[in-house]
């Protein structure tokens, strides 16, 4: 299988699970828009795609948090309570593996998640494998404090800088 091929299938699969398994305050508040109306106390992944996909498709979710109607509010605070991306299907392994390699699909994968574009993915792979030791501080480290560690790294490197952006 060709290396370009796999590496977007990687991003594709993480950023597909990513969106599955997240859960978040809903931007206007929990319970926004028409497809939380539909489908009102029940659980699951089909009503939580469903009502999700009626907000999307109608615009009613956007158009109640500007006019404060359809059980949105601008006032809500968002929040996200989901896993990490980095942790989920072995992701934070195969990245330490790359990145004390220097090299490698995970590591790649890792940097087109932070914004880091293609030209400046040698330095961050140089950068990341030079500080491994800090990025992975511990054995039993988080993917949080791998991502905070791995921004402070960044933060330091003159080319990097720009990508590092502090998690919230």
């Amino acid at each position: 299988m060709d290396k370009r091929m796999l590496s977007k299938g990687l991003i594709f699969g993480l950023l597909t699970v990513a969106s599955v398994a997240a859960h978040a305050d809903a931007p206007g508040g929990n319970g926004c828009g028409w497809g939380n109306m539909l489908f009102d106390g029940q659980r699951g992944l089909a009503p939580s795609v469903l009502g999700m996909t009626t907000n999307g498709t109608s615009g009613n979710a956007t158009f109640g948090v500007t006019s404060g109607t359809n059980g949105c509010t601008a006032g809500a605070r968002i929040g996200y309570s989901g896993r990490s991306m980095l942790a989920m299907n072995g992701m934070l392994d195969s990245i330490a593996v790359d990145m004390a390699q220097g090299q490698g699909e995970a590591l790649d994968a890792y940097a087109v998640l932070l914004g880091v574009p293609a030209e400046h993915r040698a330095q961050f792979a140089k950068v990341t494998h030079d500080n491994f030791n800090q990025i992975f501080s511990a054995p039993d480290v988080t993917s949080e404090q791998v991502l905070t560690a791995t921004m402070d790294v960044m933060s330091r490197d003159p080319q990097l800088a720009t990508y590092a952006k502090t998690p919230a």
